[in-house]
């Protein structure tokens, strides 16, 4: 936003301040995007040359009229964009928890030694890659494979084949799918446009039903979607959060492969009831199979008239585009993917104002995760009864649990919300050779650690924050007896304090402190005893002054792990960001 400085209408015309919100661009090419968004166009540059080549760029800079320093700020930012070529091939290795848990520091030695005299090879060490199922997971010029698959991989490519990589589906429909096989889909939509079904009638039972966001914090879904409706400004906009990033966490990935139907209906009913006419799924680059599933999915809904300028003969306008993220974690937080989207370097916004009144290009932006989306044309289909009734232990509905680690068969599995982790190691194939388990993460890399006496907790809201952790992002992370926690702690930290974004100092400057204080205790074989009593003061900073959630967060786990030594887990649920 702007602010001008005006004058307040009393007599001795004192100056004021007048907010004025920022208007679409005039730069926009074919309409898409309302501000001279640059991302874009600098992914589709990279698309065509695997780089970004400086002679594009000036042209670029001269086409939109922006300075090239201030493009260069921009690519800066991104770890996805680089300005040099590539080599021929380029080989990533994923060293965050769950990987690491897989052996993974040894094993990115070990292909080191292998290629690091090729010059055709790149190999480097990257955050998560969403493909935990896998661990320790690689990817060969983006195409995702195994580690232990590379090699032949690599070879591959450098006799210049390419692989084709395919999102991968469940066998079975999930019990969140309200179509069976060779069923018409969208029935709820198409009621919905057909007049049957109103916008006070859909956020009722919403509501009923207790929905609420599945990206981390839980806001209720119905109290969401009535807030951007009863807003005024024109036009509005929804967003899809598709940018999950934390290690362990890889169930949107499925459900994107799985039930694209169910993903773009939620968003589309979502823009009926809240009056948008645009809407965006922002999935991370790594999810490549899974963005040609979904585009394909978006074009039927063309050509089937269910997107476009009147759709289905209802005198509404639905669009859904796909914008490609950039890459990096902090881009799953709100207001970090809005500036994103506006071609800003990705820097969490101070809030509030919150999306749902000031989001993106300043308009009341809904906003929901995967997850979420996909469960709202059941409820609709079915009735909040229905929903409700599917939980057990106390808890509503259905939930989504990637589950990796030390279990035999980590994967995505769709369960009766308020299921245990003792459930879903179960369904699991129990721990790895027969071991116990030593510790979980309950909700991703950034919930904090609980020992096994509790594992017959539910996995819901309350619950686990009665323990001392969270649901977070829906990540079951398996640490079997023997595991050292708080090297564990550390791997997490490691990767928080990789993906900073920088813009605030206590977790710019805390992360890296407190991992040069732990890693260099892990590295002599110090125990958590030898742990300094500043490093809980230097959580306690970073929870109390960071701007977003990352920062927020990024110490809570490995300060869990101190807490379990001395036979307690912290009792402190930690704040999250309203939920995408």
């Amino acid at each position: 936003m702007t602010v001008e400085t005006t004058t307040t209408g009393d007599d001795d015309s004192r100056p004021g301040l007048r907010v004025q919100h920022k208007h679409p661009g005039t730069e926009a090419r074919a309409g898409k995007f309302p501000g001279p968004s640059l991302i874009p166009a600098l992914t589709a540059i990279q698309r065509r040359h695997g780089w970004l080549p400086r002679d594009e760029l000036v042209a670029l800079s001269r086409d939109v009229r922006r300075p090239l320093y201030e493009i260069g700020g921009l690519i800066s930012f991104y770890p996805h964009f680089r300005t040099t070529p590539p080599t021929s091939v380029q080989l990533a290795v994923c060293h965050d928890l769950t990987c690491w848990l897989h052996d993974a520091d040894t094993r990115i030695g070990e292909v080191k030694a292998r290629y690091g005299d090729d010059v055709e090879i790149e190999v480097v060490e990257v955050s998560c890659l969403g493909r935990c199922e896998i661990a320790p997971a690689a990817a060969v010029n983006e195409r995702p494979v195994a580690l232990d698959d590379a090699g032949e991989v690599v070879s591959a490519a450098l006799r210049g084949e390419r692989g084709e990589s395919q999102a991968l589906r469940g066998s079975e429909p999930r019990p969140n799918d309200p179509y069976a096989p060779g069923q018409e889909r969208y029935r709820v939509l198409r009621r919905a446009l057909a007049g049957e079904l109103g916008a006070p009638e859909i956020i009722a039972a919403l509501k009923d039903a207790g929905l609420r966001g599945m990206g981390g914090a839980g806001f209720p879904t119905g109290q969401k979607w009535e807030i951007v409706a009863s807003q005024d400004p024109e036009p509005k906009y929804t967003i899809c959060n598709a940018d999950e990033s934390e290690p362990g966490t890889f169930k949107d990935r499925q459900i994107l492969a799985e039930q694209p139907h169910l993903v773009l209906e939620g968003m589309l009913l979502g823009m009926l009831v809240t009056g948008c006419e645009e809407g965006w799924v922002f999935i991370r680059h790594e999810y490549g199979p899974e963005e040609e599933v979904l585009r394909a999915e978006i074009d039927s809904l063309r050509a089937g008239g269910l997107l476009g300028e009147d759709v289905n003969g209802s005198g509404r306008r639905l669009q859904v585009e796909i914008f490609t993220s950039p890459g990096g974690y902090i881009l799953g937080e709100e207001s970090a993917l809005l500036e994103c989207m506006e071609g800003h370097r990705g820097e969490p916004r101070n809030k509030p104002p919150f999306p749902g009144l000031y989001g993106l290009w300043g308009k009341p932006t809904l906003m929901n995760s995967v997850e979420t989306f996909a469960d709202v044309p059941v409820i609709l289909e079915r009735g909040a009864d229905w929903w409700k009734a599917q939980g057990v232990n106390g808890a509503t509905g259905l939930k989504f649990f990637a589950v990796s680690g030390h279990v035999e068969g980590p994967d995505v599995y769709c369960v009766p919300a308020g299921s245990t982790a003792r459930d879903l190691i179960e369904l699991a194939g129990g721990v790895t050779d027969g071991r116990e388990v030593g510790a979980i993460q309950p909700g991703g890399a950034s919930s904090n650690f609980l020992g096994p006496e509790h594992l017959d907790v539910p996995l819901d809201w309350k619950p686990l924050q009665d323990a001392g952790s969270m649901l977070g992002s829906g990540a079951l992370i398996v640490m079997a007896e023997g595991t050292n926690l708080l090297a564990a702690g550390t791997n997490v930290l490691r990767f928080f304090r990789n993906e900073s974004c920088g813009k605030c100092v206590p977790c710019r400057v805390g992360s890296n402190k407190a991992h040069a204080i732990l890693s260099d205790l892990v590295a002599h074989d110090k125990g958590v005893g030898d742990v300094p009593a500043n490093i809980v003061q230097l959580e306690e900073t970073l929870r109390m002054t960071s701007i977003c959630g990352l920062g927020q967060v990024a110490l809570g786990p490995v300060l869990s792990v101190l807490g379990m030594d001395r036979g307690a887990t912290a009792a402190r649920a930690h704040p999250k960001n309203p939920d995408t």
